[in-house]
């Protein structure tokens, strides 16, 4: 846990480094944050991440992006539904949702949803989940039943070693989070990220 005095220099820094490492996609994902800890965070981050250079995606909450000037939202079970999302954000921003696991949630590709998330793919130790790891196989077998457009991001687990072999199975992209936020200095883990994967 960050104090609360150091939190604002921290995320901008954060934010700030990513930026110029060339991070374009930013998720902020909080939990258990009130909403007034969200706003200020979000408004440090959108300061730090420019939005000519970053999008910036809100967990959860729909209802804050437009204060906020985030780029979308990501919305799961028990937040509100992909077409409240879409109402709440129009039709410019960006909505996701997930996609399934062993298989793909029934309706899911009838959703008005920009991209899917898949997964989990490997153990992860970010999100508590009862799934099994569906490893790539699973995004492959995800693959051909969503179709060759569908914009498939595949979570949890994901080192740069298995990055490859889940983008070979037919992710569009990895969501990353522990791999790079417990590095020392994730600006440069980052950018090792886009040097081996492009």
């Amino acid at each position: 846990m960050i104090p609360s005095t150091g939190r604002e220099a921290f995320l901008r820094r954060l934010g700030g480094s990513l930026t110029a490492a060339g991070v374009t996609l930013l998720e902020y994902r909080n939990k258990t944050g009130s909403d007034a800890e969200l706003i200020a965070d979000g408004a440090i981050l959108r300061s730090a991440m420019p939005a000519e250079n970053v999008k910036l995606i809100l967990d959860d909450r729909a209802d804050l992006i437009e204060q906020l000037d985030f780029d979308g939202v990501h919305v799961d079970a028990g937040d509100v539904s992909p077409v409240e999302a879409r109402r709440l954000v129009g039709a410019k921003r960006i909505v996701g949702t997930f996609g399934g696991s062993d298989a793909l949630l029934p309706g899911v590709l009838d959703e008005p949803v920009d991209y899917l998330a898949v997964g989990p793919v490997f153990t992860t130790t970010t999100k508590h989940t009862y799934k099994t790891p569906i490893g790539p196989e699973g995004v492959r077998r995800l693959r051909e039943l969503a179709g060759p457009d569908r914009i498939l991001t595949a979570a949890a687990g994901i080192t740069l070693a298995t990055a490859p072999a889940v983008l070979a199975a037919g992710a569009s992209a990895v969501a990353v989070s522990a791999a790079i936020f417990r590095a020392d200095d994730p600006a440069a883990e980052f950018k090792k990220w886009i040097a081996a994967l492009g």
